[in-house]
Protein backbone atom coordinates (compact mmCIF):
# COMPACT_ATOMS: atom_id res chain seq x y z
CA UNK A 1 0.00 0.00 0.00
CA UNK A 2 2.84 2.35 0.86
CA UNK A 3 4.50 1.62 -2.47
CA UNK A 4 1.22 2.22 -4.35
CA UNK A 5 0.67 5.51 -2.54
CA UNK A 6 4.21 6.64 -3.34
CA UNK A 7 3.83 5.80 -7.05
CA UNK A 8 0.41 7.57 -7.16
CA UNK A 9 1.84 10.73 -5.57
CA UNK A 10 4.82 10.79 -7.93
CA UNK A 11 2.46 10.44 -10.90
CA UNK A 12 0.19 13.18 -9.56
CA UNK A 13 3.14 15.51 -9.06
CA UNK A 14 4.37 14.78 -12.58
CA UNK A 15 0.93 15.52 -14.03
CA UNK A 16 0.74 18.75 -12.06
CA UNK A 17 4.15 19.72 -13.36
CA UNK A 18 3.02 19.16 -16.94
CA UNK A 19 -0.05 21.35 -16.47
CA UNK A 20 1.94 23.99 -14.61
CA UNK A 21 4.51 24.00 -17.39
CA UNK A 22 1.78 24.34 -20.02
CA UNK A 23 0.23 27.24 -18.11
CA UNK A 24 3.55 28.99 -17.73
CA UNK A 25 4.27 28.52 -21.42
CA UNK A 26 0.90 30.01 -22.44
CA UNK A 27 1.50 33.05 -20.22
CA UNK A 28 5.04 33.39 -21.47
CA UNK A 29 4.20 32.90 -25.14
CA UNK A 30 5.93 36.11 -26.14
CA UNK A 31 2.65 37.98 -26.56
CA UNK A 32 1.87 40.91 -24.25
CA UNK A 33 -1.83 41.61 -23.72
CA UNK A 34 -2.78 45.20 -22.97
CA UNK A 35 -6.17 46.12 -21.57
CA UNK A 36 -7.59 49.29 -23.15
CA UNK A 37 -10.63 51.05 -21.67
CA UNK A 38 -13.04 52.75 -24.08
CA UNK A 39 -16.73 53.61 -24.25
CA UNK A 40 -19.44 52.67 -26.78
CA UNK A 41 -16.89 51.06 -29.11
CA UNK A 42 -19.63 49.88 -31.48
CA UNK A 43 -20.17 53.52 -32.46
CA UNK A 44 -16.45 54.04 -33.09
CA UNK A 45 -15.33 51.82 -35.99
CA UNK A 46 -11.99 53.63 -36.05
CA UNK A 47 -11.00 52.07 -32.70
CA UNK A 48 -11.10 48.40 -33.88
CA UNK A 49 -9.54 49.53 -37.18
CA UNK A 50 -6.55 51.15 -35.52
CA UNK A 51 -6.12 48.17 -33.17
CA UNK A 52 -6.14 45.75 -36.12
CA UNK A 53 -3.49 47.79 -37.94
CA UNK A 54 -1.36 48.04 -34.80
CA UNK A 55 -1.50 44.32 -34.04
CA UNK A 56 -0.56 43.54 -37.65
CA UNK A 57 2.63 45.57 -37.18
CA UNK A 58 3.20 44.36 -33.63
CA UNK A 59 2.29 40.64 -33.48
CA UNK A 60 3.87 40.41 -30.02
CA UNK A 61 1.25 42.78 -28.55
CA UNK A 62 -2.49 42.16 -28.29
CA UNK A 63 -5.01 44.86 -27.38
CA UNK A 64 -8.02 43.76 -25.35
CA UNK A 65 -10.81 46.36 -25.27
CA UNK A 66 -12.72 46.90 -22.04
CA UNK A 67 -15.90 48.37 -23.50
CA UNK A 68 -18.04 50.40 -21.11
CA UNK A 69 -21.36 52.17 -21.80
CA UNK A 70 -20.86 55.90 -22.21
CA UNK A 71 -23.05 56.87 -19.25
CA UNK A 72 -21.06 54.61 -16.91
CA UNK A 73 -17.58 55.19 -18.32
CA UNK A 74 -16.21 57.86 -16.01
CA UNK A 75 -17.44 56.07 -12.88
CA UNK A 76 -16.19 52.61 -13.88
CA UNK A 77 -12.86 53.94 -15.14
CA UNK A 78 -12.31 55.60 -11.77
CA UNK A 79 -13.03 52.32 -10.01
CA UNK A 80 -10.51 50.47 -12.20
CA UNK A 81 -7.81 53.10 -11.74
CA UNK A 82 -8.36 53.33 -8.00
CA UNK A 83 -8.14 49.54 -7.82
CA UNK A 84 -4.70 49.40 -9.39
CA UNK A 85 -3.68 47.79 -12.65
CA UNK A 86 -6.96 46.40 -14.04
CA UNK A 87 -6.38 48.57 -17.10
CA UNK A 88 -3.13 49.45 -18.91
CA UNK A 89 -4.39 52.16 -21.23
CA UNK A 90 -7.50 54.29 -21.45
CA UNK A 91 -9.08 57.01 -23.54
CA UNK A 92 -10.17 59.98 -21.43
CA UNK A 93 -13.80 60.66 -22.35
CA UNK A 94 -13.73 64.10 -20.75
CA UNK A 95 -10.35 65.66 -21.42
CA UNK A 96 -10.54 68.04 -18.47
CA UNK A 97 -10.68 65.02 -16.11
CA UNK A 98 -7.06 64.16 -16.88
CA UNK A 99 -6.02 66.70 -14.24
CA UNK A 100 -7.90 64.67 -11.64
CA UNK A 101 -6.09 61.50 -12.71
CA UNK A 102 -2.77 63.34 -12.59
CA UNK A 103 -3.46 64.63 -9.07
CA UNK A 104 -4.07 61.04 -7.96
CA UNK A 105 -0.78 59.87 -9.47
CA UNK A 106 -2.60 57.62 -11.95
CA UNK A 107 -0.97 58.89 -15.16
CA UNK A 108 2.38 57.84 -16.56
CA UNK A 109 4.74 60.66 -17.49
CA UNK A 110 5.02 60.35 -21.28
CA UNK A 111 7.71 63.01 -21.82
CA UNK A 112 10.64 60.54 -21.62
CA UNK A 113 8.95 58.34 -24.24
CA UNK A 114 8.13 61.34 -26.45
CA UNK A 115 11.73 62.56 -26.27
CA UNK A 116 13.17 59.11 -27.02
CA UNK A 117 10.86 58.75 -30.03
CA UNK A 118 11.86 62.18 -31.35
CA UNK A 119 8.24 63.39 -31.50
CA UNK A 120 7.73 67.13 -32.05
CA UNK A 121 4.66 68.09 -30.03
CA UNK A 122 4.33 71.26 -32.12
CA UNK A 123 2.86 68.96 -34.79
CA UNK A 124 -0.25 68.61 -32.61
CA UNK A 125 -1.23 72.24 -33.03
CA UNK A 126 -1.46 73.00 -29.34
CA UNK A 127 -3.96 70.22 -28.58
CA UNK A 128 -1.53 68.83 -26.02
CA UNK A 129 -1.76 71.96 -23.84
CA UNK A 130 -4.52 70.45 -21.69
CA UNK A 131 -2.32 67.47 -20.79
CA UNK A 132 0.89 69.18 -19.67
CA UNK A 133 1.40 69.24 -15.91
CA UNK A 134 4.53 70.52 -14.20
CA UNK A 135 6.24 70.73 -17.57
CA UNK A 136 5.64 67.13 -18.65
CA UNK A 137 3.10 65.51 -20.99
CA UNK A 138 0.83 62.98 -19.27
CA UNK A 139 -1.58 62.14 -22.13
CA UNK A 140 -1.28 62.08 -25.91
CA UNK A 141 -3.99 63.83 -27.95
CA UNK A 142 -5.51 61.46 -30.50
CA UNK A 143 -8.73 62.92 -31.87
CA UNK A 144 -9.89 66.53 -31.96
CA UNK A 145 -13.47 67.72 -32.21
CA UNK A 146 -13.97 71.34 -33.17
CA UNK A 147 -17.03 73.54 -33.51
CA UNK A 148 -17.97 74.29 -37.11
CA UNK A 149 -21.01 75.70 -38.91
CA UNK A 150 -23.30 73.18 -40.57
CA UNK A 151 -25.63 74.66 -43.18
CA UNK A 152 -28.55 73.60 -45.37
CA UNK A 153 -27.69 74.36 -49.01
CA UNK A 154 -31.30 74.07 -50.16
CA UNK A 155 -32.45 76.76 -47.73
CA UNK A 156 -29.68 79.09 -48.88
CA UNK A 157 -30.63 78.41 -52.51
CA UNK A 158 -34.31 79.09 -51.81
CA UNK A 159 -33.42 82.41 -50.17
CA UNK A 160 -31.09 83.35 -53.01
CA UNK A 161 -28.16 83.65 -50.61
CA UNK A 162 -24.55 82.56 -51.21
CA UNK A 163 -23.26 79.74 -49.05
CA UNK A 164 -21.15 80.71 -46.00
CA UNK A 165 -17.69 81.80 -47.19
CA UNK A 166 -15.65 80.41 -44.26
CA UNK A 167 -15.14 83.93 -42.91
CA UNK A 168 -18.53 84.78 -41.41
CA UNK A 169 -18.87 86.99 -38.33
CA UNK A 170 -21.46 86.43 -35.61
CA UNK A 171 -23.12 89.69 -36.71
CA UNK A 172 -23.53 88.26 -40.22
CA UNK A 173 -24.74 84.96 -38.74
CA UNK A 174 -27.59 86.75 -36.98
CA UNK A 175 -28.49 88.75 -40.09
CA UNK A 176 -28.44 85.71 -42.40
CA UNK A 177 -30.56 83.67 -39.96
CA UNK A 178 -33.29 86.30 -40.27
CA UNK A 179 -33.21 86.06 -44.08
CA UNK A 180 -33.41 82.25 -44.02
CA UNK A 181 -36.38 82.03 -41.61
CA UNK A 182 -39.69 81.26 -43.33
CA UNK A 183 -43.18 79.97 -42.51
CA UNK A 184 -45.04 79.55 -39.26
CA UNK A 185 -46.20 76.78 -36.96
CA UNK A 186 -45.47 73.22 -38.00
CA UNK A 187 -44.12 74.30 -41.40
CA UNK A 188 -41.71 76.90 -40.03
CA UNK A 189 -38.10 76.76 -41.11
CA UNK A 190 -35.66 78.42 -38.74
CA UNK A 191 -32.69 80.38 -39.99
CA UNK A 192 -30.53 78.80 -37.30
CA UNK A 193 -30.61 76.42 -34.35
CA UNK A 194 -28.83 77.15 -31.08
CA UNK A 195 -28.86 74.01 -29.00
CA UNK A 196 -29.70 74.14 -25.29
CA UNK A 197 -26.15 73.32 -24.17
CA UNK A 198 -24.41 76.21 -22.44
CA UNK A 199 -21.47 75.60 -24.79
CA UNK A 200 -23.56 76.81 -27.72
CA UNK A 201 -23.51 80.32 -26.23
CA UNK A 202 -20.56 80.44 -23.85
CA UNK A 203 -18.09 78.90 -26.31
CA UNK A 204 -18.08 82.06 -28.41
CA UNK A 205 -16.88 84.01 -25.38
CA UNK A 206 -13.79 81.80 -25.06
CA UNK A 207 -13.25 81.54 -28.81
CA UNK A 208 -10.73 84.40 -28.69
CA UNK A 209 -8.07 82.19 -27.10
CA UNK A 210 -7.64 84.69 -24.29
CA UNK A 211 -10.47 83.60 -21.99
CA UNK A 212 -11.59 80.23 -20.61
CA UNK A 213 -14.50 79.24 -18.41
CA UNK A 214 -11.98 79.45 -15.56
CA UNK A 215 -11.21 83.13 -16.20
CA UNK A 216 -14.02 84.35 -13.96
CA UNK A 217 -15.82 87.66 -14.43
CA UNK A 218 -17.70 86.35 -17.49
CA UNK A 219 -18.39 89.71 -19.14
CA UNK A 220 -17.00 88.05 -22.28
CA UNK A 221 -20.19 85.93 -22.44
CA UNK A 222 -22.47 88.97 -22.60
CA UNK A 223 -22.48 89.74 -26.37
CA UNK A 224 -23.42 86.15 -27.19
CA UNK A 225 -26.23 85.87 -24.65
CA UNK A 226 -27.61 89.14 -26.01
CA UNK A 227 -27.36 87.83 -29.58
CA UNK A 228 -29.08 84.53 -28.84
CA UNK A 229 -31.85 86.19 -26.83
CA UNK A 230 -32.45 88.65 -29.69
CA UNK A 231 -32.68 85.77 -32.16
CA UNK A 232 -35.02 83.90 -29.83
CA UNK A 233 -37.24 86.97 -29.55
CA UNK A 234 -37.19 87.46 -33.33
CA UNK A 235 -38.14 83.83 -33.89
CA UNK A 236 -35.13 83.07 -36.08
CA UNK A 237 -34.14 80.25 -33.72
CA UNK A 238 -36.25 77.82 -31.71
CA UNK A 239 -36.65 79.03 -28.15
CA UNK A 240 -34.70 77.41 -25.32
CA UNK A 241 -37.79 76.45 -23.29
CA UNK A 242 -39.27 74.47 -26.19
CA UNK A 243 -36.01 72.64 -26.84
CA UNK A 244 -35.68 71.73 -23.17
CA UNK A 245 -39.29 70.77 -22.47
CA UNK A 246 -39.63 68.73 -25.67
CA UNK A 247 -36.21 67.07 -25.34
CA UNK A 248 -35.32 68.08 -28.90
CA UNK A 249 -31.94 66.81 -30.07
CA UNK A 250 -30.06 69.18 -32.34
CA UNK A 251 -29.64 66.52 -35.02
CA UNK A 252 -33.32 66.06 -35.87
CA UNK A 253 -34.31 69.61 -36.92
CA UNK A 254 -31.18 69.82 -39.09
CA UNK A 255 -31.34 66.47 -40.89
CA UNK A 256 -35.08 66.99 -41.43
CA UNK A 257 -34.25 70.14 -43.39
CA UNK A 258 -35.91 72.61 -41.03
CA UNK A 259 -32.79 74.57 -40.02
CA UNK A 260 -30.57 76.80 -42.13
CA UNK A 261 -27.47 76.95 -39.93
CA UNK A 262 -26.27 74.94 -36.95
CA UNK A 263 -23.14 75.71 -34.90
CA UNK A 264 -22.11 72.26 -33.65
CA UNK A 265 -19.17 69.92 -33.14
CA UNK A 266 -17.43 68.21 -36.03
CA UNK A 267 -18.49 64.82 -34.65
CA UNK A 268 -21.91 65.52 -36.21
CA UNK A 269 -20.53 64.94 -39.72
CA UNK A 270 -20.45 61.16 -39.33
CA UNK A 271 -23.99 61.21 -37.91
CA UNK A 272 -25.36 63.11 -40.91
CA UNK A 273 -23.73 60.67 -43.33
CA UNK A 274 -25.15 57.73 -41.39
CA UNK A 275 -28.66 59.23 -41.32
CA UNK A 276 -28.52 59.77 -45.09
CA UNK A 277 -27.16 56.26 -45.72
CA UNK A 278 -29.98 54.82 -43.58
CA UNK A 279 -32.56 56.63 -45.68
CA UNK A 280 -33.59 58.85 -42.76
CA UNK A 281 -32.59 62.11 -44.45
CA UNK A 282 -31.88 63.65 -47.83
CA UNK A 283 -30.35 66.86 -46.43
CA UNK A 284 -28.16 68.78 -48.89
CA UNK A 285 -25.57 69.97 -46.41
CA UNK A 286 -22.27 71.76 -46.12
CA UNK A 287 -19.64 72.64 -43.52
CA UNK A 288 -18.11 76.08 -42.98
CA UNK A 289 -15.69 77.62 -40.50
CA UNK A 290 -17.47 78.67 -37.31
CA UNK A 291 -18.38 82.39 -37.25
CA UNK A 292 -16.15 84.72 -35.25
CA UNK A 293 -16.41 88.09 -33.54
CA UNK A 294 -15.25 91.19 -35.40
CA UNK A 295 -12.12 91.39 -33.25
CA UNK A 296 -11.34 87.64 -33.32
CA UNK A 297 -9.28 86.22 -36.23
CA UNK A 298 -10.88 83.89 -38.72
CA UNK A 299 -10.15 80.22 -37.98
CA UNK A 300 -10.36 80.60 -34.21
CA UNK A 301 -12.69 77.97 -32.81
CA UNK A 302 -13.42 75.96 -29.69
CA UNK A 303 -12.96 72.25 -29.25
CA UNK A 304 -11.54 69.40 -27.27
CA UNK A 305 -9.07 66.61 -27.90
CA UNK A 306 -9.64 63.06 -26.77
CA UNK A 307 -6.37 61.80 -25.29
CA UNK A 308 -5.02 58.35 -24.55
CA UNK A 309 -3.27 57.71 -21.23
CA UNK A 310 -1.14 54.98 -19.69
CA UNK A 311 -2.16 53.86 -16.21
CA UNK A 312 0.76 54.56 -13.91
CA UNK A 313 0.07 51.25 -12.13
CA UNK A 314 0.51 49.25 -15.34
CA UNK A 315 3.40 46.81 -15.40
CA UNK A 316 3.51 46.95 -19.22
CA UNK A 317 4.29 50.62 -19.81
CA UNK A 318 6.79 50.10 -22.64
CA UNK A 319 4.35 47.98 -24.65
CA UNK A 320 1.55 50.42 -23.84
CA UNK A 321 3.64 53.31 -25.18
CA UNK A 322 4.03 51.50 -28.51
CA UNK A 323 0.25 51.59 -28.93
CA UNK A 324 0.05 55.21 -27.75
CA UNK A 325 2.70 56.21 -30.27
CA UNK A 326 0.88 54.35 -33.05
CA UNK A 327 -2.65 55.61 -32.40
CA UNK A 328 -1.55 59.23 -31.91
CA UNK A 329 0.99 59.17 -34.75
CA UNK A 330 0.74 59.36 -38.55
CA UNK A 331 -0.61 55.83 -39.09
CA UNK A 332 -3.32 56.24 -36.49
CA UNK A 333 -4.16 59.69 -37.87
CA UNK A 334 -4.73 58.25 -41.35
CA UNK A 335 -7.12 55.63 -39.99
CA UNK A 336 -9.04 58.21 -37.97
CA UNK A 337 -9.30 60.55 -40.96
CA UNK A 338 -10.50 57.74 -43.22
CA UNK A 339 -13.31 57.18 -40.71
CA UNK A 340 -14.45 60.81 -40.68
CA UNK A 341 -12.57 61.86 -37.55
CA UNK A 342 -10.20 64.82 -37.19
CA UNK A 343 -6.82 63.61 -35.91
CA UNK A 344 -5.09 65.67 -33.25
CA UNK A 345 -1.94 65.38 -35.37
CA UNK A 346 -2.27 68.42 -37.60
CA UNK A 347 -1.55 68.07 -41.32
CA UNK A 348 -3.54 69.04 -44.40
CA UNK A 349 -3.14 65.55 -45.84
CA UNK A 350 -5.37 64.15 -43.10
CA UNK A 351 -8.05 66.69 -43.97
CA UNK A 352 -7.81 65.55 -47.59
CA UNK A 353 -8.29 61.93 -46.52
CA UNK A 354 -11.28 62.92 -44.39
CA UNK A 355 -12.77 65.01 -47.21
CA UNK A 356 -12.58 62.03 -49.60
CA UNK A 357 -14.68 59.86 -47.28
CA UNK A 358 -17.91 58.77 -49.04
CA UNK A 359 -20.78 61.07 -48.15
CA UNK A 360 -18.67 64.08 -47.22
CA UNK A 361 -19.90 67.33 -48.84
CA UNK A 362 -17.85 69.34 -51.28
CA UNK A 363 -15.55 71.87 -49.61
CA UNK A 364 -15.52 70.16 -46.22
CA UNK A 365 -11.73 70.40 -45.90
CA UNK A 366 -11.89 74.20 -46.24
CA UNK A 367 -14.72 74.27 -43.71
CA UNK A 368 -12.52 72.54 -41.15
CA UNK A 369 -9.85 75.23 -41.39
CA UNK A 370 -8.53 76.35 -37.99
CA UNK A 371 -5.79 78.65 -36.75
CA UNK A 372 -6.50 78.24 -33.04
CA UNK A 373 -8.55 75.78 -30.98
CA UNK A 374 -9.52 77.02 -27.52
CA UNK A 375 -10.43 74.28 -25.01
CA UNK A 376 -14.09 74.26 -24.05
CA UNK A 377 -13.08 73.08 -20.58
CA UNK A 378 -9.44 73.52 -19.58
CA UNK A 379 -7.92 70.82 -17.40
CA UNK A 380 -7.70 72.80 -14.17
CA UNK A 381 -8.70 72.42 -10.55
CA UNK A 382 -12.42 73.03 -9.89
CA UNK A 383 -13.31 73.00 -13.61
CA UNK A 384 -16.07 70.42 -13.08
CA UNK A 385 -17.77 72.47 -10.35
CA UNK A 386 -17.43 75.67 -12.39
CA UNK A 387 -18.82 73.99 -15.50
CA UNK A 388 -21.86 72.74 -13.57
CA UNK A 389 -22.44 76.17 -12.07
CA UNK A 390 -22.26 77.87 -15.47
CA UNK A 391 -24.84 75.40 -16.78
CA UNK A 392 -27.25 76.29 -13.99
CA UNK A 393 -26.90 80.01 -14.55
CA UNK A 394 -27.16 79.52 -18.31
CA UNK A 395 -30.61 77.99 -17.91
CA UNK A 396 -31.83 80.88 -15.76
CA UNK A 397 -30.73 83.42 -18.36
CA UNK A 398 -32.21 81.52 -21.29
CA UNK A 399 -35.54 81.02 -19.49
CA UNK A 400 -35.71 84.72 -18.67
CA UNK A 401 -35.56 84.21 -14.93
CA UNK A 402 -32.39 86.34 -14.79
CA UNK A 403 -31.30 89.16 -17.06
CA UNK A 404 -27.96 88.75 -18.81
CA UNK A 405 -26.33 91.17 -16.38
CA UNK A 406 -27.86 89.44 -13.36
CA UNK A 407 -26.81 86.03 -14.65
CA UNK A 408 -23.23 87.10 -15.34
CA UNK A 409 -22.96 88.73 -11.93
CA UNK A 410 -24.16 85.51 -10.29
CA UNK A 411 -21.68 83.47 -12.36
CA UNK A 412 -18.82 85.70 -11.21
CA UNK A 413 -19.90 85.51 -7.57
CA UNK A 414 -20.29 81.74 -7.56
CA UNK A 415 -16.99 81.25 -9.42
CA UNK A 416 -15.16 83.10 -6.64
CA UNK A 417 -16.88 80.98 -4.01
CA UNK A 418 -15.97 77.73 -5.80
CA UNK A 419 -12.34 78.63 -6.33
CA UNK A 420 -11.93 79.79 -2.73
Amino acid sequence: MKRFTTIFMVALLALATVFAGGSAESQDSGVTTLKLANWDTSTMPFIPAVIEAFEAENPDIKIEIIDIPSAEYVTKLNVMLNGGSDVDLFFAKEADKTKVFYDKGQLTNLSPYIEAAGIDMADYGGTDANFIYDGSVYAMPVRTDIYVLFYNKDMFDAAGLPYPDNDMTWTEFEEIAAKLTTGTGATKKYGAFIHSWQACVQNWGVQDGEHTIMSGGYEFFKPYYEMVLRMQEAGTIMDYATIQSSGIHYSDPFVQGNVGMLPMGSWFMATIIQRIDNGESDINWGVAVIPHADDVPNGYTVGASTPICINNASTKKDAAWKFVEFVSGPKGAEIYAANGQIPALADSKYMEILASMPGMPEGVAAGLYTTNVSPDRPAMDHVTEVDQMLGQEHSLIMLGENTVDEGIAEMAKRFTEIVK
